[in-house]
């Protein structure tokens, strides 16, 4: 069993629905300070952060092979031949994956 942790995760993710915040102390613009910004990227800590990573590493995984379980929307599997499997399980930002064939972690891995 392996794990590891995806640290740019939450930066620059991609947003599929509008996000607007406040205005952070220090840039204030003077005079305009009931505007807010519109973002154009995910910031770590926004609630749509999350969803937006989800939706990356899903699309990911559906185009490397990999299918998601029924019962649990991240977990995944990716079989090859008829005995090898690679499980993989994701939690926030981890990662924790094992595989019946060593060709099937190393290639993860990589």
């Amino acid at each position: 069993m392996f794990q590891f942790d995806v640290k740019s995760a939450f930066l620059n993710g991609e947003l599929n629905e509008e996000a607007f915040v406040m205005q952070p102390n220090g840039f204030v613009i003077s005079g305009e300070e009931n505007k807010v910004y519109k973002l154009k990227k995910a910031l770590y800590g926004l609630k749509q952060a999350l969803q937006a990573w989800y939706q990356k590493i899903d699309n990911f995984f559906a185009e490397s092979g990999f299918e998601r379980s029924a019962n649990e929307p991240t977990l995944y599997f990716k079989r090859q031949g008829e005995h090898d499997l690679l499980v993989v399980c994701l939690y926030v930002d981890d990662i924790i994956y094992m595989g019946s064939s060593e060709s099937l972690i190393t290639g993860f891995k990589s």
